[in-house]
């Protein structure tokens, strides 16, 4: 159990941090979070929870494939909030990313990759 609240205080503090280093400067924050922080956690947890490479590089290798469908929200968010507000922005900017998922999903099914 303390393994587990360690786990999460870890996490929770990188997170927090990026949010604070982000609210300080907008573009070493952005760079800061644009790191996949995340992805490295995951895969250090993993690791640390002697998992299997296999496990832990196919977590890599999927979030390469997933990553890329998000990436149009990133350039329409800025553009779509300047009009429409903070929650809209985030709404259409979501829905957006869901449809560039589904479409690219299909798209490298051709290729053999399967995303879902």
């Amino acid at each position: 159990m303390a393994y587990l609240i360690f786990k999460y205080a870890v996490t929770a503090a990188v997170i927090v941090a990026a949010s604070e280093l982000a609210k300080r400067s907008d573009r070493l924050g952005a760079l800061i979070l644009a790191l996949p922080l995340m992805t490295i956690l995951t895969m250090f947890w993993l690791f640390a929870e002697n998992q299997a490479s296999e496990k832990i590089a196919n977590h890599a290798w999927y979030t390469f494939w997933y990553v890329i469908p998000t990436l149009p929200m990133f350039l329409l968010f800025p553009w779509l909030m300047g009009r429409f507000g903070f929650y809209a922005a985030m709404g259409f900017s979501l829905g957006i990313t869901l449809v560039c998922f589904v479409g690219f999903a299909a798209l490298v099914k051709k290729l053999g990759i399967e995303l879902w």
